[in-house]
């Protein structure tokens, strides 16, 4: 089954980075790409951490859901929305951050909301999601027919969530075979850890990981680390981009997930 990773330097005006976030999955469509996976907060990175709430939505109504839902239909493709902040009912003053994935009809089949926040303070970069943002309580995950005949199941993750191995591992007990990570990691964070993360969660539960993240220097003066990839199960990068907008495709396969569990039946030898 075909992958992408899609790669964006999102601005600060939510309709410019809506038109460039189509352009990407146009470009994956035609890659011929059955699920294409948006960058954390595709729709806006602000001037400040509020302006996202000026963008919120409810679920089910809005542009960006709109355009998610009318992109997938058009070209039959399964799409995860990387981030959008959803509305928190009786609390204006936060959102949630909340990945939807869309099937080719149009349908949107899944929620999840990130489960942990950002919180990362080094006497030059201070962020606090939590001012914004109330957390989720649940692993996610959905079934994707492929053309190929296969089922896959894909669970969610968001981001900071990386850092959390007990989230991969319930979603890798919950019958994962290939984990998302749209992010949106700062330069600094990324350059110690980005790739290692990444990698582990892969060996560790021996599944796919694909990593959409957001890559350069923004409107905002924000400087994002990007390095969008695919890791295989036994945690060798199998695509990767640089810096910058970019699609990221790659043809993943049950028969090397599975192989890599029987060669190593880690797995079935843990013991907690």
């Amino acid at each position: 089954m075909k992958v992408a990773a899609l790669q964006m330097v999102s601005g600060v005006t939510c309709g410019d980075n809506l038109q460039n976030a189509e352009e990407l999955i146009q470009q994956a469509a035609e890659r011929g790409a059955e699920l294409a996976v948006l960058p954390e907060y595709f729709c806006i990175l602000g001037r400040v951490d509020t302006d996202k709430l000026a963008v919120k939505e409810s679920l089910g109504q809005g542009p960006i859901q709109e355009m998610l839902a009318r992109c997938a239909k058009h070209h039959k493709i399964w799409i995860a929305g990387g981030t959008l902040p959803l509305s928190v009912p009786g609390d204006p003053k936060r959102a949630f951050n909340t990945t939807l994935v869309y099937s080719p009809l149009g349908e949107c089949v899944v929620r999840y909301d990130k489960m942990h926040l950002f919180k990362f303070d080094n006497g030059v970069e201070h962020y606090d999601e939590s001012n914004t943002l109330l957390a989720g309580e649940d692993p996610r995950f959905f079934d994707l027919p492929s053309q190929d005949g296969h089922t896959w199941r894909v669970g969610l993750s968001i981001c900071y969530d990386l850092r959390f191995p007990e989230l991969y591992r319930t979603l890798t007990d919950l019958g994962s075979e290939l984990i998302l990570v749209p992010s949106a990691f700062t330069h600094t964070t990324g350059a110690a850890h980005w790739e290692v993360l990444l990698r582990a969660r892969a060996i560790e539960n021996q599944v796919w990981v694909l990593a959409a993240a957001q890559g350069g220097v923004h409107e905002n003066a924000r400087k994002t680390w990007g390095q969008s990839m695919i890791v295989n199960p036994w945690g060798q990068i199998v695509s990767e981009l640089p810096l910058g907008p970019g699609c990221c495709v790659f043809d993943i396969n049950k028969d090397e997930l599975k192989k890599t569990r029987g060669n190593l039946p880690a797995l079935e030898h843990k013991r907690l």
